[in-house]
């Protein structure tokens, strides 16, 4: 799950990067998604950026022979589909709501000509931008060293955001199909190593599939799983 990105209220000229990404104006559109819908999809024009004001967002692209990759959960105070400000044509990915979300889609020229003009507003994409490679980078290093079992673990810890400054120890409902795409396994792998995880304490849900279980509390004690060689 992508960290909030830190946004300053406005800078000295008045302009207030908050107010531009939650407020409907000129050039952005506030839009609801019910869960199930999607904000773009794979093949599509890239025209437009978001900026997730509630709920949470999969990002999944399918590979030509249909196989499913979960690319990115984004949370709340995040923005996504920024490939088209780096000269993307078409989308390379589809954005779902995992929930009820409200998205403020922004129409890339507009963004870009602001992008010159106000510092608050490239400042706060920037540092998006940047925590984004650095997790990517961290999720290669992942999937290339790391055994499933690992990978499963990182990927729950990172949900419930252990190591920020804003840790949860609930995750709202998540299927173990998105589990298994996130970390490059199947669902059966993930429901033995949740089963193994639960049996052991470090979560906790009470079912033994996440999909129809609800919440999600995920311990700190789960990090032994990820420290153990």
């Amino acid at each position: 799950m992508h960290s909030p990105v830190p946004v300053s209220t406005s800078d000295t000229t008045g302009f207030d990067v908050q107010k531009f990404l939650t407020t409907p104006g000129h050039g952005r559109v506030l839009i609801r998604l019910a869960k199930g819908e999607t904000a773009f999809t794979q093949g599509e024009e890239a025209s437009t950026l978001f900026y997730l004001n509630r709920g949470r967002m999969k990002i999944a692209a399918v590979s030509n022979q249909g196989k499913e990759a979960v690319i990115a959960l984004v949370g709340a105070n995040n923005f996504f589909g920024e490939g088209c400000l780096g000269g993307d044509l078409l989308r390379t990915s589809t954005a779902t709501a995992l929930e009820a979300c409200s998205v403020m889609r922004m129409e890339k020229d507009h963004v870009l000509t602001l992008l010159r003009e106000q510092p608050t507003l490239t400042d706060a994409l920037l540092t998006h931008m940047l925590n984004r490679s650095s997790r990517i980078e961290a999720d290669l290093v992942d999937q290339l060293f790391n055994s499933s079992e690992k990978r499963l673990a990182r990927a729950l810890l990172l949900l419930a955001n252990f190591g920020t400054d804003t840790p949860v120890a609930v995750i709202p409902k998540i299927s173990q199909e998105t589990l298994a795409g996130m970390i490059g396994t199947t669902r059966s792998r993930v429901s033995f190593f949740m089963n193994k995880f639960r049996a052991l304490g470090f979560v906790k849900y009470g079912d033994a599939d996440v999909l129809q279980s609800g919440a999600l509390e995920v311990h700190n004690s789960l990090l032994n799983v990820v420290l153990h060689d």
